[in-house]
């Protein structure tokens, strides 16, 4: 392979002229440009990437961290920051966890030795914030809020309104025993979605009933099984997000429990496979595009302050489909 030195030798300049050419960093003498032009023509010179990324401080590279890829909702996320990447000319590159902080720290080191533009953390532990705290690249949590202007933007979804309208539906379908899966408590999405079902069961005076689970099908399978025995009058179940509320439906047909005749069930996330289930599922809706976007947006438009904590709230909609329905 050819060298820039070898560029520089046969275009009558200095290795440096050619990266000013290359990197755009500086103005060239156009005779100079265009004699560099045609050497790299002639020769078909790549530029070495370790090289331009060294030289620019920059690897036009955002880093997403993710905690479990096998979540369709955060394969979804990684989908829409990929395309929003590109759009941009930036490279993501993506860091799965297995929701261990550990691994987390370690992925957050590793983005910022390879020289990463920005990072985008997706439901991070609040386990990592020390390391994030000392982070010497931009860091935005996206599915995650952590205070104190730790990052330099959180972008999560109103996930309190939305375990209010999660309970508020069943209540209005005529549910009257109602079951919370709850997700994670040291996830604030998991708190917050939690802390909406617990107010409408206060402020509708409807006994509240719960029981702990991870963002896991196989912890919904053991956890539904758990929850009907405990609770064997339930009528209306929330699950903490659409992969529990599809291993809680499984557990349902699995024992002759009809949905949503005898028990309704919702879900959250409103992954793409909630509509593909039979029946279809019921659930809120985060705008998963929106986060991604708005996340390489601000990186990309340099909108980022040096740890601000800047807060982005979206919206979180109902989706009534076929496991819910209105008791006569």
């Amino acid at each position: 392979m050819i060298s820039i030195r070898k560029v520089a030798s046969l275009a009558g300049v200095s290795p440096a002229t050619v990266s000013r050419v290359i990197n755009g960093t500086a103005n060239v003498n156009p005779e100079k440009k265009a004699k560099v032009m045609q050497v790299i023509e002639e020769t078909g010179f790549i530029p070495n990437e370790a090289a331009r990324t060294l030289f620019r401080k920059s690897a036009k590279t955002i880093g997403l961290i993710v905690p479990s890829i096998r979540n369709p909702y955060f394969t979804e996320l990684a989908a829409h920051v990929d395309a929003t990447a590109t759009k941009y000319s930036y490279r993501p590159f993506l860091c799965n966890t297995n929701y261990d902080p550990e691994k987390e720290k370690a992925a957050i080191h590793m983005l910022v030795g390879m020289n990463a533009d920005a990072i985008i953390v997706a439901s991070c532990s609040e386990q990592i914030r020390d390391i994030i705290d000392n982070c010497p690249i931009p860091v935005v949590a996206i599915d995650a809020m952590l205070s104190d202007a730790s990052v330099e933007a959180c972008i999560y979804c109103d996930y309190y309104q939305g375990g209010r309208m999660a309970a508020q539906h069943l209540i209005n379908n005529g549910c009257r025993s109602i079951v919370c899966i709850k997700g994670p408590q040291h996830r604030y999405s998991a708190r917050e979605r939690y802390g909406g079902y617990r107010d409408i069961c206060r402020e509708q005076n409807i006994p509240e009933q719960t029981v702990d689970c991870d963002y896991d099908f196989n912890q919904g399978i053991l956890m539904t099984q758990e929850l009907l025995k405990r609770f064997p009058d339930v009528d209306g179940i929330i699950a903490c997000n659409d992969i529990v509320a599809i291993s809680t439906y499984k557990v349902l047909h699995n024992q002759n429990i009809s949905v949503p005749e005898k028990v309704q069930l919702v879900g959250f996330d409103d992954i793409s496979f909630s509509a593909l289930l039979s029946p279809e599922l019921t659930t809120i809706s985060q705008p998963i595009q929106e986060m991604a976007e708005k996340a390489v947006e601000l990186i990309a438009n340099c909108e980022l302050t040096r740890k601000a904590g800047e807060k982005y709230v979206l919206p979180v909609s109902l989706v009534v489909r076929q496991t819910t329905q209105k008791r006569e």
